[in-house]
């Protein structure tokens, strides 16, 4: 999914386009909807589907994020070591258990709206997060450790100078992961009333509107793209800046 510098600009400008001007594809999506129908989604405003949908997978994101490296770091340490296989089996369960029985369940204590689907991604996202920042812990260079302990280095300092800095490659891998399995799964959430580009895409399946399903499909791919490629552009750069 990594994307060229030359074809990043032009995604970007046909997400700007799809977004702010939709009214411009109307010759491309016309043959896809309904004839008679309507060809461009108006019920809402496509920027802010998009930025209420960013919103909610930026906030689930962040929170299955300090969730997951926390749990991490508590298990890579001698005294939590025992406890791995049951948070590796936790943070399993939150990626087997189907979203939308999550939103199911979560709906008749949180209501309607962005909460459930809060609930759905954050469960949704800890496994590859929880795995990646395991994985950068626990492969760390052990004569960088040697030498950390040597200079006088507690526990904690060694943790916060070392550990976490060095496994900051390999985790941001998991973070990246989640975050565009999160932006996918998010449409879901305009089944239960969040404010998603999910918005579009079921209004589409329920008018059997062809050309609004592939319009919001549209922006939340070019979305995921572009998301993606930034996110490898930080890794690289971390990665080639620690000499990895």
């Amino acid at each position: 999914m990594k994307v060229g510098t030359v074809l990043r600009p032009a995604l970007v400008a046909l997400l700007l386009a799809l977004i702010l001007r939709p009214e411009w594809f109307t010759p491309v999506f016309a043959p896809l909807a309904p004839e008679g129908g309507p060809v461009i989604y108006e019920r809402t405003s496509l920027l802010s589907l998009s930025l209420s949908h960013l919103g909610i997978v930026a906030a689930a994101s962040a929170a299955a994020t300090v969730v997951a490296v926390t749990l991490a770091i508590l298990v890579t340490r001698p005294a939590g070591a025992a406890f791995r296989p049951l948070s590796r089996s936790i943070a399993n369960m939150g990626q087997t258990f189907p979203p939308v029985a999550v939103l199911a369940l979560a709906v008749p204590v949180l209501g309607f709206g962005a909460g459930p689907t809060l609930v759905a991604l954050f469960l949704y996202g800890l496994l590859p997060i929880f795995e990646n920042a395991i994985a950068g812990l626990t492969t760390l260079p052990p004569a960088t450790m040697e030498a950390a302990r040597g200079i006088g280095l507690s526990r904690w300092q060694r943790l916060i100078r070392v550990e976490l800095p060095l496994a900051l490659p390999v985790t941001l891998t998991g973070i990246r992961l989640s975050v565009i399995i999160a932006l996918g799964t998010a449409t879901i959430g305009s089944t239960v009333a969040a404010r998603t580009l999910g918005e579009v895409i079921i209004a589409g399946l329920l008018t059997n509107n062809t050309a609004f399903v592939l319009q919001g499909g549209l922006i939340v791919g070019l979305f995921a793209m572009l998301i993606y490629d930034a996110m490898v552009q930080i890794e690289l750069r971390l990665a080639r800046r620690m000499g990895l």
